[in-house]
């Protein structure tokens, strides 16, 4: 195996696993990411995809004993299976959405210039998020997520919707709206991650079955590179964001989409960069 290919596994493991449950949108700088490396055929886009895997083996060591303790008492307790039916109710409207109009997706919104539009738009929609909470506290109906009703979680199902255009953020659209519909900020974050367990492991299941004659063993290396980077740094990127959400609001990670996203559409008017192939 290359070894340069290697090199740029790992270095798109890294962007994955550190941006996949911030709200600044994993497949956005994954599109930028393999745009700037030369990485981004056929193969590394089932790699982007597949790698989110390992990003979602951190969600599970992070909660494990809250998913442990909820399969055990599925077959006795009422709360447990409300938890887990919401997760479900909340993870189909992706499945539906992601079968009928994926294709399409793909092969007209996965460009840094949309990605860049949809930076600046969700990085505005967060500061109106958090400013919106913060001046009215009474919109805030939830704390806990075991709290929320099959409506609450059919609603960030929805909402999870939008980030099937690049650039959005799963993990912002399902936060901030999450906030909007009165859950308080660790609930949405808690619940956003719970929600990426099936969401993300379907996802790559799916994209590996689907695309499979693209693939060969000795493509194993580079997505074991991938995957291992992935895990190992989103399970730093999840408890540091548990920690920081305790006293800080997500108005940060808003400017840093603007800034971002305006830094892309300038260097790809002028030419600075070559962002695409």
């Amino acid at each position: 195996m290359d070894t340069a290919l290697l090199l740029k596994a790992a270095i798109m493991g890294l962007v994955e696993g550190l941006t996949e449950f911030l709200p600044i949108s994993s497949t956005g700088h994954l599109i930028l990411a393999g745009a700037l490396l030369r990485f981004d055929n056929d193969v590394a886009k089932v790699f982007d995809i597949a790698i989110q895997t390992g990003a979602i083996f951190a969600v599970i060591l992070v909660y494990w004993q809250k998913i442990r303790a909820t399969v055990l008492a599925l077959p006795t307790d009422q709360q447990a299976r409300q938890f887990a039916m919401n997760v479900a109710i909340a993870f189909v409207p992706a499945v539906i959405l992601g079968l009928l109009f994926g294709k399409a997706i793909k092969a007209h919104l996965f460009t840094p210039t949309v990605v860049a539009a949809a930076f600046i738009v969700g990085g505005f929609i967060i500061l109106w998020a958090e400013r919106r909470q913060l001046r009215n506290p009474t919109t805030v109906r939830l704390q806990e997520v075991d709290a929320m009703s099959a409506m609450d979680a059919l609603k960030v199902g929805l909402v999870q919707c939008l980030a099937m255009i690049p650039g959005t953020s799963r993990s912002g659209a399902t936060i901030i709206g999450g906030m909007l519909l009165g859950l308080s900020r660790r609930c949405a974050t808690d619940f956003s991650f719970y929600l990426a367990i099936p969401t993300l492991i379907g996802a790559g299941v799916y994209s590996l079955y689907k695309e499979r004659a693209l693939l060969s063993w000795s493509d194993a290396p580079m997505f074991g590179v991938g995957l291992i980077v992935s895990f190992v740094s989103a399970w730093l990127c999840i408890r540091w964001l548990l920690r920081y959400i305790a006293s800080h609001s997500f108005a940060g990670f808003a400017y840093y989409r603007i800034a971002f996203g305006l830094l892309v559409l300038v260097t790809a008017q002028t030419g600075w960069v070559t962002w695409a192939a």
